[in-house]
């Protein structure tokens, strides 16, 4: 029995349109940023706000599904495990990566996966989506 858990779980909008690559041997890597906002209420009533960046990993199949239908601006939930890299660069200094390896991954925002694109006015004259009805928990 494992004595030990590392397990992440976020929800939030991803930044630019996921980046596709292939290791020497062919398979499939996707990469994304995903951000995560925490709002609250300071001591005079203030809304205050801080955002997080998250680099997130997928692999193999997930990739391709990551590449094909997740894009700037989505909403997404993500689930996988926290993995720290460190290397030093071609200058010597020292690097420390934190990634999220996804391990699943939901669509929040109402699209349909394996539906075809639609035109900026199709997508405007839909109806709107209840992105809460897919929330996982």
């Amino acid at each position: 029995m494992s004595r030990s858990l590392n397990k992440v779980m976020l929800i939030g909008n991803v930044g630019k349109d996921p980046e596709m690559n292939f290791t020497p041997s062919g398979v499939p890597v996707a990469t994304l940023r995903l951000a995560t906002t925490e709002t609250w209420k300071d001591k005079d009533g203030n809304i205050q706000e801080h955002t997080d960046w998250h680099t997130v990993i997928a692999w193999r199949g997930l990739a391709d599904i990551m590449h094909r239908h997740v894009h700037r601006g989505s909403r997404i939930y993500v689930e996988g495990k926290i993995q720290n890299r460190v290397f030093d660069d071609t200058s010597g200094t020292r690097r420390y990566y934190t990634e999220i390896m996804a391990d699943n991954l939901l669509l929040l925002d109402g699209r349909q996966v394996g539906s075809s694109q639609q035109s900026t006015e199709d997508h405007q004259s839909a109806e709107p989506q209840h992105p809460n009805d897919d929330i996982p928990f």
